[in-house]
């Protein structure tokens, strides 16, 4: 069985924290969690929830011996996990310590993201946060955690070919997209790969339609000053390449298109103009559900850098 080691709260540092729930694209995200914590030389935490209830009508009281069997069951899932983390990280490896809960798993990664340096899910799984992390618990998860969430679908990212990609990441030129920046300048900088930086101009809700005012001239503006914005970083992270593009396009579009040769996709939770609500509302849902890699979703600035 999987050792039950001290609540994540009680590391030394800001662990890195990935929920599974025996599902394949569950496994998908401790191996990327792993990778990443082996990265940041930061502590991994696996958990999993024994939670019962959730759906409609009554809740099950569940008798001693199926909460021991669910339990085991729940020590079994963390015990594939760890192993498929230790593989995605070879001698690299983080140290890493497991926790079967009771608790909604929601409620659970909410609490927990007020002591950890990222939250990692997968995409869909089974039972507890099973019937899909894109549903109910992916949203709740992203719109309250207290540290950058990142969505795991069913690639992992952590191949070779994946790890030579560079990593995406979608601006706004407001002060909103400065977290997501200096995650996605970070996680460059320390995979040794470039970063495309895209600021996708679709802002129709102003009445201004840039296709017919003169995109040409708007487009060097907005270049001018998204350049301006990224020159701290250059200064701070002189090794990452970077590719600025701006262009004339929906936001979800743009970045999916720019996620098909990206190991990672890294997004602010909300912007203006075209990025309005983004991966709160319609947005979230189109750019979540679609990108095959990695996505990484940044309320604030990171904790524990």
């Amino acid at each position: 069985m999987a050792p039950r080691p001290a609540a994540p709260q009680r590391h030394t540092e800001p662990p890195i924290i990935a929920a599974v729930d025996g599902s394949a694209v569950g496994y998908h995200a401790a191996a990327w969690a792993a990778a990443e914590a082996a990265l940041h030389s930061r502590p991994l935490h696996l958990v999993t929830s024994i939670a019962i209830g959730g759906g409609f009508g009554p809740t099950p009281i569940p008798t001693e011996d199926d909460m021991s069997w669910l339990h085991l069951d729940g020590e079994r899932i963390l015990l594939e996990a760890a192993r498929i983390a230790r593989a995605a990280t070879g001698e690299h490896r983080a140290v890493i310590t497991t926790e079967v809960t009771t608790d909604a798993i929601i409620g659970h990664l909410i609490e927990a993201s007020k002591h950890a340096r990222a939250i990692v899910v997968g995409s869909r799984g089974l039972g507890a946060i099973r019937r899909g992390l894109l549903g109910s618990v992916a949203s709740e998860i992203i719109r309250h955690a207290e540290c950058p969430v990142t969505v795991v679908h069913a690639m992992s990212a952590t191949d070779a070919v994946s790890a030579v990609e560079s990593v995406l990441v979608g601006v706004d030129g407001t002060e909103n997209s400065v977290p997501a920046l200096e995650l996605a300048f970070e996680e460059a900088s320390r995979r040794n790969v470039g970063l495309v930086v895209l600021h996708a101009w679709s802002d129709r809700s102003s009445g201004l339609d840039p296709s017919i005012i003169g995109w040409d001239e708007m487009r060097a503006s907005e270049d001018a000053l998204l350049a301006e914005s990224l020159a701290g970083f250059a200064e701070r992270y002189p090794e990452v390449k970077v590719d600025r593009r701006v262009v004339l396009d929906r936001p979800v579009r743009s970045l999916l298109d720019a996620a098909e040769h990206a190991q990672l996709v890294v997004v602010g939770s909300h912007g203006r103009g075209g990025f309005t609500g983004m991966l709160l509302g319609s947005t979230s849902t189109a750019l979540v559900h679609s990108v095959e890699c990695p996505i990484t979703v940044v309320r604030q600035r990171l904790r524990g850098r």
